[in-house]
């Protein structure tokens, strides 16, 4: 069984995720780390559940 496929596809996916929630004006790094941890959770939570933020000024 090769595990390595699921740790590129996982570290794969907190990427992408940070990127979306850069795209949402929220943090791409805590994003990233919570995806480590959660993986789809964090992808549907960004996706479905959380709109996007206003620009910040300055």
């Amino acid at each position: 069984m090769q595990t390595g496929g699921y740790a590129v596809g996982w570290i794969t996916l907190a990427f992408i995720n940070a990127g979306i929630a850069q795209g949402k004006n929220r943090s791409g790094l805590n994003w990233g780390l919570l995806s480590l941890l959660l993986g789809p959770i964090a992808t549907f939570a960004l996706v479905v559940l959380f709109d996007k933020l206003p620009r910040a000024f300055g």
